[in-house]
């Protein structure tokens, strides 16, 4: 925000190569695309923040080393935030070799700084946070909401109502922040949702609240097994989970088809408010 002039963009990771994406296939059948794409960024931005930069997709891979040199040669600035030092980046990914002139391009052309900057305020915030609140009462929604409040940097501005899209259908956000996320259960888990939607909702998002959980069992299988498929995607790539329930976990599925798949996700949810847990990087 401080740069005095207006070509600059800072965007998450993952969302930068969403662009990245749909534009090649623009493009698709000419000669050249990557560096059309590059020319259109270079137009857009002369200095580019990834938040983020975490590499797992072999797509993605296999684009960057030649993006990054020609966004380099078009005077483009990167600024990056990551876990990962440069030489770790998609380490033991499929083809790797092909990845490492994308690594040298970022080494010759940025300084890498290692920041300590003590306990990550986040960290601190989830392990004072009550992650999982039950029952549905008055206080639910003021408990999620200062855990939201608290994950959100402080100059992070909070959106209510959003509509976003995923997989090509719209999703309806209570609160939006950054990538930070505020959802009913309804409409996470008690609709036409697959688990494309879920991967997609882990890798743009750090930490989700999640409201309004219902009790779960025979009556409901269907919400039921789309929530157990949010939690293993959540788990996956180390999503931060805020949870209200109607009933207390460990009785949060009555009886029904799930039982024993059920047992499972219990035991990820328990897991998810670890320490061990929460101080693991977010895997976008």
């Amino acid at each position: 925000e401080t740069l005095p002039f207006e070509r600059k963009l800072r965007v998450h990771f993952h969302r930068f190569m969403r662009r990245v994406h749909a534009e090649l296939k623009q493009l698709d059948g000419q000669k050249n695309p990557l560096e059309q794409v590059a020319d259109r960024i270079s137009e857009d931005a002369r200095v580019i923040c990834f938040d983020e930069f975490f590499v797992s997709d072999i797509t993605d891979a296999m684009i960057l080393g030649t993006l990054m040199q020609a966004l380099f040669e078009r005077g483009v600035t990167l600024v990056a935030t990551s876990n990962i030092p440069p030489d770790g980046l998609y380490k033991n990914g499929l083809q790797r070799a092909r990845f490492l002139p994308a690594i040298e391009q970022i080494k010759r052309h940025t300084r890498v700084l290692e920041v300590d900057g003590g306990d990550d305020y986040r960290l601190r915030a989830l392990e004072q946070a009550e992650l999982y609140h039950s029952p549905l009462d008055a206080a639910a929604d003021e408990s999620l909401m200062a855990s939201f409040k608290s994950l959100v940097p402080a100059e992070g501005e909070i959106r209510a109502d959003q509509l976003i899209e995923v997989e090509g259908r719209s999703i309806r956000a209570r609160y939006l922040a950054e990538d930070v996320a505020w959802f009913d259960f309804d409409a996470l888990c008690d609709g036409p949702r697959s688990q494309n939607d879920y991967i997609e909702l882990a890798r743009e998002y750090h930490a989700v609240v999640l409201s309004n959980v219902p009790a779960l069992g025979r009556a409901n299988d269907d919400p039921a097994r789309r929530f157990v498929n949010l939690v293993d995607e959540f788990y996956d790539r180390r999503v931060k989970l805020v949870v209200s329930a109607a009933k207390p976990l460990v009785s949060l599925y009555g009886e029904g088809r799930l039982g024993f798949e059920f047992q499972r996700t219990v035991s990820r949810l328990l897991e998810m408010q670890s320490h061990e847990y929460l101080a693991q990087a977010h895997k976008p």
